[in-house]
C-alpha cells in the first residue's frame, strides 16, 4: 500500500494529520485537533507504532 501521512494546521489553528492513500482516499484521521504540532506528530507515529500489530475485531 502506498499512502501519506499529510500533517495540517485546521481553520481553529489546531494541528491535525490525515493518512491518504496514492489513490487519494482518506484511510484514517486524527479524529482530533492537537495544540502543537509536535503533538500530531507523536499521534502519527503512534498509529505507526501500534497498527502494525492490530488486531481485527468484528463487532
Amino acid at each position: 500500500m502506498s499512502a501519506t501521512f499529510e500533517l495540517y494546521e485546521d481553520k481553529e489553528g489546531k494541528y491535525r494529520w490525515r493518512l491518504r492513500h496514492s489513490n487519494g482516499n482518506i484511510i484514517a484521521d486524527s479524529g482530533e485537533g492537537y495544540a502543537s504540532k509536535q503533538k500530531a506528530k507523536q499521534g502519527i507515529e503512534s498509529v505507526r507504532n501500534n497498527a502494525v500489530d492490530a488486531s481485527i475485531e468484528e463487532q
